[in-house]
């Protein structure tokens, strides 16, 4: 376990920092494109916290001695062991340490060593700046509604005390069940829960109770994945169904004005900018306080500035596909557009790109619409999804204020219908090609 101490941290803290910082960002980027055997917080350690004339030395050493020992209780986990029973769970925490050392020797295969963990981590290193935003923003909510001045570590404190157990419950329940489902399978442990187990948290209030996020992670991953095969068999993308299911099965939890700013007082409202116009209301928070953050909201939903980073790092990465990302937002705009020619009501009136900052537009687009397992697989089904996605989202919150986020519901929609586009853009492709056949043996 690595100690941090004052003299440490004061270390950390030198300019230099920001040059070892890049270097470490490099190595990392690198370890999901290599096969690098280095436990990221050996790295860390080695980058950060060893001084500064033993930086990287000895890794070779430290990470030779945790792969033989390893190496060396490994038989009691495999076939004729004592706990061979164990052997998903063992394999599970062995391949999340070190690139899994197996390789085809026959047939035609892909050789990377960017597995699926190496690409939920990925996942998960753009969902930080969001996450760290939101536990800020949930402190600085919170002391903003009683009128309290304190320090930046006091904001960040109430935010960990609040987001911190929503997380811990996520994965231990979800990841529990995940165990559980390999070991009586015999499969290997899924990987996919890596990310939903962070997406959960991000989705929902700060101040919801921690038997429904349990409650909410079992349902989506016993019904949503484990029913259906797994990861990469749902077709239902598993931290939407969580939010969809506290969303209708506990409504006073997930709507209204009183959720959304952990400890808020009685006599202050924290309704978000969709409760406002979903009630009739038009006193909005500035465009700019939609965009940096500081708003009532979900964890991770309220800065779109971090958003944007995470998007970054899923669209450089190719993590994310860009056609879903841009279609989405270009389906979000032409609705809006509509809706402003219409122009019937004050909802109708409001700027489009008001809806794109608004509520999980943002976030569901970068880090939902684009899961590679509930979305088409065609590159013209992309567009299409994606422009339905954020066709029916603005749609459904002009027309239906009962589901002020119609976020949630556009995307779910669209999972269910994501095999039939794909099976309408393929047959349509056999079809062309059919006539391009026919009109070549004419010409012959």
């Amino acid at each position: 376990m690595l100690r941090f101490t004052r003299a440490k941290i004061g270390k950390i803290l030198k300019p230099q920092i920001f040059s070892d910082s890049i270097l470490f960002l490099i190595f990392a980027a690198s370890m999901t494109r290599t096969r690098s055997k280095y436990p990221i917080r050996r790295v860390i350690h080695d980058f950060f916290i060893a001084p500064e004339e033993e930086r990287g030395s000895g890794m070779k050493e430290r990470i030779s001695g945790l792969r033989h020992y390893i190496d060396k209780i490994k038989p009691s986990f495999v076939a004729g062991g004592n706990f061979a029973w164990l052997q998903s769970t063992f394999e599970a925490f062995e391949s999340f340490l070190f690139v899994p050392d197996k390789t085809t020797h026959q047939g035609c295969h892909i050789r990377d060593a960017v597995d699926l963990k190496r690409t939920m981590i990925t996942v998960i290193i753009a969902l930080i700046p969001a996450l760290l935003f939101g536990i800020w923003n949930v402190g600085y909510q919170h002391y903003w509604t009683i009128t309290e001045e304190v320090s930046f570590w006091h904001i960040i404190g109430y935010g960990l005390s609040k987001a911190l157990p929503i997380i811990i419950v996520s994965y231990v329940t979800g990841l529990t069940i995940e165990f559980v489902f390999a070991q009586i399978r015999r499969h290997q442990v899924n990987e996919g829960f890596l990310v939903t187990g962070m997406l959960i948290p991000m989705v929902l209030p700060p101040d919801i109770p921690l038997w429904m996020v349990a409650l909410a992670t079992a349902f989506a991953v016993l019904i949503g994945k484990e029913a259906f095969g797994g990861t990469g068999m749902n077709f239902l993308n598993p931290a939407l169904l969580a939010r969809a299911f506290l969303f209708f099965a506990y409504p006073s939890a997930m709507s209204g004005d009183k959720v959304w700013i952990a400890g808020q007082p009685d006599a202050v409202t924290g309704a978000t900018p969709l409760g406002v116009l979903a009630g009739g209301g038009n006193d909005l928070p500035s465009l700019w306080s939609m965009i940096w953050g500081g708003i009532p909201g979900c964890l991770g939903e309220t800065s779109k500035i971090a958003i944007a980073l995470g998007a970054i790092v899923l669209l450089t990465t190719g993590i994310a596909n860009w056609r879903i990302v841009v279609s989405v937002f270009l389906g979000g705009t032409g609705m809006g557009l509509v809706f402003n020619a219409i122009g019937y009501n004050a909802y109708m009136q409001l700027p489009f790109y008001y809806h794109l900052l608004m509520g999980g537009f943002a976030f569901g687009a970068v880090f939902m619409a684009t899961d590679p397992v509930t979305a088409p697989q065609t590159n013209a089904g992309k567009w299409v999804y994606g422009l339905l996605i954020g066709i029916f989202a603005v749609m459904l919150r002009v027309l239906n204020a009962a589901y002020a986020e119609g976020m949630m519901l556009a995307i779910l929609l669209m999972n269910c219908f994501a095999p039939l586009i794909d099976h309408i853009v393929v047959a349509k492709n056999i079809t062309m090609r059919k006539k391009r056949a026919q009109m070549k043996t004419k010409t012959l």
